[in-house]
């Protein structure tokens, strides 16, 4: 009877105009009916609502709160048919009120997605009816409200629900294809919950989300104007650490991307960036794309470093006050800070993620605290790979190159780790951690006052003080024209002289260190420095060295390289010549050193032409005591007379 009479009683209304009668009647049915404590009167609730919708027509907007919210309520029933009766109830009140709908999308998109894990197999069903239906209407419609729908979005996102995560995704896909419809604009809100759909155990589910995904970065190449880059980039950081390959892999790409089309808006989360991609450049083949992929992020960030952001001290920065960060863009600006000094704080990557509202544009300043930070922390972790030790110091590198005065201020710190490195395994470590260390002892800032060596005790060898060399820091006129060209110029600075001392220090401390790679470590520091410098100051430091074993076999050491290593051609001419006060004091020097060894300082005789000399000191040779060490010695110099060197 109600199923027949209602239509018919509702369409008079409609009819007479009579608005009060109607909402009457929509009254009952929820009240009596439809949220009866009777399952019978709830089915026939639901159908006369049904119906009462279909009468009212185009009318039916003006009453839809009061249509859908009863039939909404039936979705959370314990009887799975009445379950199934309220998605068909509420797809005839949508069917019938088509965009009027619209204004209520939220409850409905929320009713829906608990339906979309329905365990009934009729009630998902007839759910995806409903959702298609919904789907078509916000596809046609140009009033949809984003802004409004998108704190739900971000709300349900994050369910663990395959079937919610699936419905959820197919609505990202819908409203991306909506030409009218921005969504690019929320991508920050939505990021991180996409990126952890990702790793769900349903292959279907980590395709559609792919899909989802390479749509929105499409866009982001078409648009990277209008991008907020910046508050997605500690979501990148986030999920370039997962353990999810796909999730790793995706977020990486992602990267790179963002790397290269925002370019120096990344600045600012560098130590981030770096400590998600590092060790990923270590990773083996069942990685490799992973990978490669990190490796291109690396090096675009590392172009991303210029000159001019030596330039831009303290005070230049003030010029332009930047906006104090509210505390929902504390975790998107991890290193801007007010004082230039920035602590990385790897627990704030951990917090719950907010996003910034504010769309303003901050000056894009490098901050190198957190960026020292994590090379630093890098290099002291002795579990890394080797390629990511050599990308470190290739940063280091890079950023003494560019930015060498912010650098020296973090050169003291840095120093001891740099000196450790020379006992890795690998050479290729070694040889790029002898460039950064060579680099800190040539480069012109590192004289400047107030950033030398620290005048602790540690770095002497013994209780007298040492001064660098009179002649040894000068340069030749075609060295002073380098200097003019190259930050590089092999010279001495406030660390020169540190530098050689610790190196010595260390051999000291690690004989196997001197004789594996003593030899290799000062060949290579003499192609990247001034040669005679070298020897210059570690002939005067190995003058005042306590432990004469140890000075004995650094003598031999050097002298051996002095006399056989093709690197030193050009300072074994000048030795031999002694035509100018530089090789008369560089020959002085080495010889009061070089008598630690006996043989070494006949060899050094012989190298510089002095045959009397010798001759006198070979004379004196019968008064020392006769080891094997010595014959030895003495073996080892009749071999290197009978080489072309002396002839």
């Amino acid at each position: 009877v109600l199923s027949s009479s209602l239509p018919r009683l509702v369409r008079e209304f409609v009819a007479q105009n009579n608005a009060s009668q109607i909402k009457h009647v929509i009254q009952i049915l929820s009240q009596e009916f439809a949220l009866s404590q009777h399952p019978h009167s709830r089915k026939g609730g639901l159908i006369g609502l049904a119906a009462c919708s279909i009468a009212l027509g185009k009318d039916s907007g003006l009453y839809l709160k009061e249509l859908i919210e009863p039939v909404l309520t039936c979705f959370n029933d314990a009887d799975s048919r009445l379950r199934y009766y309220a998605c068909e109830a509420l797809y005839n009140i949508v069917k019938v009120a088509r965009g009027s709908v619209l204004p209520h999308f939220n409850v409905l998109f929320d009713g829906l997605s608990k339906l979309a894990a329905d365990p009934d197999p009729n009630v998902k069903s007839g759910s995806e009816l409903l959702d298609r239906l919904l789907k078509d209407i916000v596809t046609e419609s140009n009033q949809f409200d984003l802004v409004g729908f998108i704190p739900l979005l971000r709300e349900r996102i994050y369910s663990n629900n395959q079937y919610a995560r699936q419905f959820i995704i197919s609505w990202i896909l819908v409203l991306e294809s909506v030409p009218d419809i921005n969504l690019l604009d929320y991508l920050p809100e939505i990021l991180d919950g996409l990126f952890q759909i990702l790793g769900d155990n349903s292959k279907e589910i980590r395709k559609m989300c792919e899909v989802a995904l390479g749509e929105f970065l499409k866009e982001i190449k078409k648009n990277p104007s209008s991008v907020k880059f910046a508050e997605m980039a500690n979501i990148l950081v986030i999920h370039c650490q997962a353990a999810d390959d796909l999730i790793q892999l995706t977020a990486m790409c992602w990267m790179r991307e963002f790397i290269q089309l925002a370019g120096r808006v990344m600045l600012p989360y560098s130590s981030g960036i770096l400590t998600a991609v590092l060790p990923c450049l270590s990773y083996d083949d069942r990685k490799k794309n992973i990978k490669e992929v990190a490796n291109v992020c690396n090096q675009s960030l590392m172009k991303l470093v210029i000159p001019e952001d030596d330039e831009m001290d303290e005070a230049k920065q003030s010029m332009t006050l930047p906006a104090e960060p509210t505390s929902e863009e504390s975790i998107s600006k991890p290193e801007t800070t007010s004082s230039g000094e920035s602590e990385l704080d790897i627990t704030a990557l951990n917090q719950p993620l907010s996003f910034p509202c504010s769309s303003e544009r901050i000056q894009v300043t490098l901050n190198l605290d957190g960026i020292v930070q994590v090379l630093d922390c890098h290099l002291h972790d002795t579990s890394i790979g080797m390629m990511t030790r050599i990308a470190v110091l290739k940063w280091l590198y890079h950023l003494y190159i560019k930015t060498p005065r912010k650098m020296f201020r973090h050169t003291d710190s840095l120093f001891p780790i740099l000196l450790r490195t020379l006992s890795d395994e690998s050479d290729e470590v070694i040889l790029k951690d002898l460039e950064v260390l060579a680099e800190i002892a040539s480069s012109p800032a590192g004289q400047t006052e107030g950033h030398g060596p620290s005048d602790g005790s540690d770095v002497r060898p013994g209780p007298v003080e040492l001064h660098v060399p009179a002649r040894a820091g000068q340069l030749s006129s075609s060295g002073m024209k380098a200097l003019e060209c190259s930050p590089s110029t092999p010279t001495m600075n406030s660390y020169f002289y540190k530098f050689m001392i610790n190196l010595l220090k260390r051999f000291s401390s690690e004989r196997k260190l001197l004789e594996t790679r003593g030899a290799f470590i000062i060949r290579q520091l003499c192609l990247l420095l001034n040669a005679e410098n070298i020897f210059h100051s570690m002939a005067d430091i190995l003058l005042r060295e306590e432990d004469l074993k140890f000075a004995s076999t650094m003598v031999h050491t050097l002298n051996t390289i002095l006399l056989t290593s093709s690197e030193l051609f050009q300072l074994r001419n000048q030795l031999k010549d002694l035509k100018t006060p530089e090789s008369r004091n560089l020959f002085c020097c080495l010889y009061r050193s070089w008598c630690h060894n006996p043989v070494t300082t006949v060899s050094l005789c012989f190298l510089t032409q002095n045959y009397k000399h010798a001759y006198d000191l070979i004379q004196k040779f019968g008064d020392l005591e006769v080891t094997v060490d010595f014959l030895t010695e003495v073996d080892k110099l009749v071999q290197l007379i009978e080489c072309p060197i002396f002839t």
